[in-house]
């Protein structure tokens, strides 16, 4: 699994929007700028998340984004699978429909599904709180 730069932006885009989540809504040019990201992708990636229902779109000259829920409420896996898709390190576990006719023979399927389930306890374990405290502690700004 390798995950793409639509994934690690859409991840520094929800870390920067948790960390400025003041009530305000914060705009997309700014994240941009602070994140020396394209604008245009950005737009691409915040249409991905607000669709999803992750992020609140405000309208006019003091609009931006803001987070729908807490932070704690968002997992590392929920914001890579809206953008990446499955997690799952090969197509047979993508999902239960897609079958293999070497299932019965495979034995590297329990390596794949080993692997997939250590994904997804690690992704599914990471909050975007944890994402903020680990921020605000590498800059010298512990949370008590």
């Amino acid at each position: 699994m390798k995950i793409s730069t639509k994934g690690r932006y859409a991840l520094r885009l929800m870390v920067d929007l948790a960390l400025n989540n003041t009530g305000e809504p914060i705009s997309l040019k700014d994240i941009a700028r602070k994140e020396n990201i394209s604008d245009k992708y950005l737009e691409q990636i915040i249409s991905v998340l607000n669709k999803a229902g992750y992020v609140r779109s405000i309208r006019g000259a003091q609009g931006g984004y803001m987070l729908r829920k807490k932070p704690e409420d968002y997992t590392v896996g929920m914001i890579l699978r809206q953008t990446e898709g499955s997690l799952a390190p090969v197509a047979c576990l993508e999902d239960e429909d897609t079958e293999c006719e070497r299932v019965d023979d495979c034995v590297s399927l329990i390596v794949y599904r080993k692997l997939n389930n250590a994904i997804n306890e690690v992704v599914d374990g990471i909050t975007l709180a944890d994402l903020v405290d680990w921020t605000l502690q590498k800059n010298g700004q512990y949370v008590i």
